[in-house]
């Protein structure tokens, strides 16, 4: 794996991208406000099984390119890095107005799962994400293999973003009404996470280089 100061930068940069408020949040919370806590939970599972899908899908084809063309995986991990910076500079510059709601559909709870579950694996942002974000903490000349580090990396992020998912289902009204209420505390928020962004990624392309 990679260093300790390369895993603590993975951990803070998962902190962030998973319980900044966002699109995957917001709909989450959604889906608990139109089909209550039961709708919330299972459109969450439903979020966090797709996520497998991209996650075993950047391991394998990463690892691969590794093997066979090292020189591109590194020309992938500073896109990566740039990718980073853009989020951050992207996170300051959005304006306080709560992220748009994707459409919701009028369903039963028992159906949240299957749907919320394609939706992610459609998502091309999630899948530009993974292969965006999970080269920057993989040691080529590690114990573990390529593929095994990111498989690590990525069930991690995954957790991560399920689990703010969880924490938006138990706490959808208080959540919505504190980020309407206050956009100078969003707008702060972002700031900060959107600053710590763009130092990361600017870290991770000169150090990994």
């Amino acid at each position: 794996m990679a260093s300790p100061e390369i895993l603590l930068g993975f951990v803070i940069a998962t902190m962030i991208f998973g319980f900044m408020p966002g699109p995957a949040l917001v709909y989450t919370a959604a889906q608990t406000m139109a089909f209550g806590r039961q709708g919330g939970f299972k459109a969450a599972l439903g979020l966090h099984a797709g996520g497998y899908v991209h996650v075993f899908a950047a391991a394998l084809g990463l690892a691969v390119i590794l093997e066979l063309v090292p020189t591109l995986f590194i020309v992938i991990k500073l896109f990566g890095a740039a990718y980073l910076v853009w989020l951050g500079i992207a996170m300051i510059r959005a304006g306080a107005t709560p992220a748009d709601l994707p459409e919701i559909q009028k369903r039963s709870a028992r159906r949240a799962f299957l749907n919320s579950m394609l939706v992610e694996i459609l998502n091309p942002k999630t899948a530009l994400f993974f292969l965006a974000f999970l080269p920057q903490f993989v040691d080529p000349a590690g114990a573990l293999p390529a593929w095994a580090q990111l498989l690590i990396l990525g069930t991690a992020v995954n957790l991560t973003f399920s689990s703010a998912d969880i924490v938006a289902v138990f706490m959808t009204d208080q959540i919505l009404n504190r980020m309407r209420q206050s956009s100078t505390l969003q707008k702060w928020m972002k700031w900060v996470g959107g600053s710590i962004l763009v130092g990361l990624g600017i870290n991770l392309a000169a150090s990994r280089a």
